[in-house]
Formats: C-alpha cells, sequence, structure tokens
C-alpha cells in the first residue's frame, strides 16, 4: 500500500509539472487541475525548498498548514487569487516574479529582489531604490492579499570574506544572508504588514545557487532575497466555504 501510495503521488506531481510547463496555464486552471488530481496531498511550496536545504522546524509547520487543499473548485478559488497577486507583483519595480511548485505540485508566487538593487556590498542597509520598490510590493500586493501567508529568505554567492578561513565564510553569508532578509521583512512592517502575515524569515547563506558561481554575471543571480506567497490555512478555509456555497 505505501508503495501504490507513493507512485501515485509521483503521478499526480508529473502531471502537474508536466501541464505548468507547457506554458499557458493560469494558476487558476492549475488549479483546478491540482485541485482534482492531488486533493490532500498538496503542500506548500516552501516545504520542498527548506526541507533541501535542511533547515527545517517552523518551516516544516508552515508546509503542513497548506497541505489540506481538496476539490477543483477550491483549487480554482486559489488559483485565481495567486494569478492576481502574481499580477500585482509583476508591476513592482525591480521585481522578478515567477512561480515555485513544491514536490506535490503546489504552486505559490515567488518574488526575487536582486541584492544589488536592496543593498550595499556585504552591507544590509536598503537602498532608496528598494525602499521604494519594496514600499510598492507593500501597498499593492501585501496589504490586498493579507490572507495570504508570506516566507521570505535571503541568500548570497560565495565570496569568500577576507581574513577568514572558508568556513567562517560560509558562516558570515549565512549571516549576512539573515540580515538581508530581515531588513526587508522589518520594512514590510513598518509599512503596515502585520507581523503575523510573515510566517518566518531565513537566511541561506551560499546554499541554492540559482546560477554559476564561477562568473561574476552567476554572482549577482545567486545574491537575492525571495519572497514568497502562498495560501495561508484561513485563506485555505475561506475558500473551502467559498465553494461550499457554490455547490
Amino acid at each position: 500500500m505505501k508503495g501504490l501510495k507513493y507512485y501515485a503521488l509521483m503521478l499526480v506531481a508529473a502531471l502537474v509539472l508536466n501541464a505548468c510547463s507547457n506554458g499557458g496555464m493560469t494558476n487558476t486552471a492549475k488549479g483546478g487541475l491540482i485541485g482534482g488530481s492531488g486533493g490532500a496531498a498538496l503542500g506548500a511550496a516552501l516545504g520542498a525548498l527548506i526541507a533541501k536545504s535542511g533547515n527545517k522546524g517552523k518551516w516544516a509547520g508552515i508546509a503542513g498548514a497548506a497541505g489540506a487543499v481538496a476539490g477543483t473548485t477550491v483549487g480554482v478559488i486559489i488559483g485565481n487569487r495567486m494569478d492576481k497577486a502574481k499580477k500585482a507583483a509583476e508591476q513592482v519595480a525591480n521585481a522578478q516574479v515567477d512561480e515555485a511548485i513544491d514536490q506535490n505540485g503546489y504552486q505559490a508566487v515567488r518574488v526575487t529582489f536582486d541584492s544589488g538593487i536592496l543593498f550595499p556590498l556585504s552591507g544590509s542597509a536598503l537602498s532608496a531604490t528598494a525602499q521604494s520598490s519594496l514600499n510598492k510590493f507593500a501597498t499593492d500586493v501585501l496589504k490586498p492579499n493579507a490572507d495570504m501567508s508570506v516566507g521570505i529568505v535571503g541568500y548570497t554567492d560565495n565570496t569568500p570574506w577576507k581574513n577568514s578561513t572558508a568556513e567562517q565564510s560560509v558562516t558570515k553569508n549565512q549571516q549576512l544572508s539573515l540580515q538581508r532578509a530581515n531588513a526587508v521583512a522589518n520594512f514590510f512592517t513598518n509599512q503596515g504588514i502585520a507581523s503575523g502575515q510573515i510566517k518566518e524569515v531565513a537566511g541561506l547563506g551560499e546554499s541554492n545557487p540559482v546560477a554559476d558561481n564561477s562568473t561574476a554575471a552567476g554572482k549577482a543571480q545567486n545574491r537575492r532575497v525571495e519572497v514568497y506567497l502562498y495560501a495561508s490555512q484561513e485563506m485555505i478555509e475561506a475558500a473551502k466555504a467559498q465553494a461550499n456555497q457554490q455547490q
């Protein structure tokens, strides 16, 4: 039975990933597909990300919090909300917007801010340009979607620190990435975003690079702060209630 369940979940994930990779599908459409196929097997996008990094704890709870989405109608409702949030985020200057999909096929909106735009070299003080972009993001995306959960993750490249061993550099990069993620989180709360909406802030340093650290261009891509928007338990319950009313 365990083996059958495993292969069933892998089949659902494969179908979802294949459908999503074909392009032209909104989160609304994908929400319907996933809701009808995966049901309670779905989890939050941050689950796979943090599990991969080995940094669990609170993140594991977040992964489970959004794991009970069942039914096509609920998936469509949540997907429609994610579509609208994604479109709003795309209007923010200096924000790169895409989707993160976990191993179970659940969509979240991922917004990446280049640390070169946000911070000075080796620092965590937000630049004026960063504050303008983050203010618009808070006003146009986070406030209208107060029932969406937020996760903020900071990263660095693997550049070593002067007068530091390789191990010390890894530690310092992790600390810097956390300081930068916290700077973004604190800015959001200062703009009126409820602290409870921000479920977790993490600094993962050099881990999970998205580009080649052997090139300057690759290093620039790896220096980043990612903001994840995903369905909170409140949002899921509201979608379920709405779906029940439509039946």
